[in-house]
C-alpha cells in the first residue's frame, strides 16, 4: 500500500470519527465529514469505502445525501430538537448577548436548511405486482 493511500485511509477514519461526533455534538457538522470520509476511502481503500457505504446507520445517510434524496422526517425532527435544546443551553450558560445573537442566527439558518431539504418518505408498494413481489410465500 502506497503512503498516499495510507494517508487517505487515516484521513477517512479521522473524518468518520468527526462525523460520528457530529451526531452527538450539535455544532459539529456530520454530513461534510462523512462525505469527506467517503471521498478519502474511495481513493484509499475499496474495502473501507464498502464498509462505510454498507454501514447500518451511516451508509443510508451518506447515500441519501449523495443522491440528493433528502432526509427522513424523524431525522429532521430529532436534529432540530437537539439543535434548539443545545443552543438554548448554550445561551443560558454563556449569557452574552453577542453570543446569543450568533447562536440564534446559526440555529435559525440550520433549521431553515433542514426544513427546506427534501423529506424522505417510507417506500410502500404501489401496485399489486410490487405487493406480490414483496410478500413472502406461504
Amino acid at each position: 500500500m502506497t503512503p498516499i493511500k495510507i494517508l487517505y485511509n487515516v484521513l477517512g477514519t479521522l473524518f468518520v470519527g468527526l462525523g460520528v461526533a457530529g451526531i452527538f455534538l450539535p455544532l459539529v457538522p456530520t454530513t461534510p465529514f462523512l462525505l469527506l470520509a467517503s471521498a478519502c476511502y474511495i481513493r484509499g481503500s475499496k474495502r473501507l469505502h464498502d464498509w462505510l457505504m454498507n454501514h447500518r446507520h451511516l451508509g443510508p445517510y451518506i447515500r441519501n445525501i449523495k443522491e440528493r434524496r433528502g432526509m427522513p422526517m424523524r431525522g429532521k425532527v430529532i436534529t432540530i430538537a437537539v439543535l434548539w435544546i443545545s443552543i438554548g443551553f448554550s445561551i443560558y450558560t454563556i449569557g452574552r448577548w453577542m453570543a446569543t445573537v450568533a447562536l440564534i442566527c446559526t440555529a435559525t439558518c440550520t433549521t431553515t436548511y433542514l426544513l427546506r431539504m427534501k423529506t424522505l418518505r417510507l417506500e410502500t408498494p404501489n401496485t399489486e405486482t410490487e405487493l406480490a413481489a414483496t410478500s413472502q410465500p406461504e
